[in-house]
């Protein structure tokens, strides 16, 4: 039997009772990458008839954090972005995601987007996992149809985000 929700959700849930700073988190994002790597969990949770782009798969009800389920297809492009006063942990269960990091040079200001240059590109394989600490910015781009466990350190359903373009 496969690495399931119930196990990643009480191992995340107690990594975080453990220590709901930078320890915990990178605990959670082993569990991110645990099944990411799992077949069964994969399959279980991204098989044919998931073609949601957004669908939670659990929300945590003492710490907040939420995992996640994304199906994106065909090929797609993300502006720079942060998750606010969240953090997040995005995992790749299949395909390939092209991950850019970017340095803050202008905040945003009156309505205007903030300006971002990019740092580093690196590229995102099944079974690999990336911690974002609040407010740092990243942005994704797939050449083809992905699928990603992503961790939000709170339900960012409804929260208002920054707006970031390239410098």
């Amino acid at each position: 039997m496969g690495y399931t929700l119930d196990q990643m959700s009480k191992e995340c849930h107690d990594a975080m009772v453990a220590d709901s700073g930078a320890g915990g988190r990178e605990k959670i994002r082993q569990c991110v990458e645990k099944a990411c790597s799992d077949s069964e969990f994969v399959s279980t949770h991204f098989g044919p008839e998931n073609t949601t782009q957004r669908q939670v798969l659990y929300e945590d009800s003492d710490f907040g954090f939420c995992i996640l389920a994304h199906v994106y297809e065909g090929a797609r492009e993300s502006n720079p972005h942060d998750h606010g006063p969240s953090w997040a942990i995005y995992g790749q269960a299949e395909g390939v995601t092209v991950m850019t990091d970017w340095r803050k040079v202008q905040e945003p200001a009156d309505g205007a987007p903030g300006k971002v240059e990019k740092v580093k590109s690196y590229d995102m394989t099944p079974g690999i996992a990336h911690y974002y600490a609040e407010g740092v910015l990243h942005s994704p781009s797939r050449a083809a149809t992905t699928r990603l466990i992503r961790i939000e350190g709170k339900n960012m359903d409804g929260v208002k985000r920054d707006a970031y373009e390239v410098a």
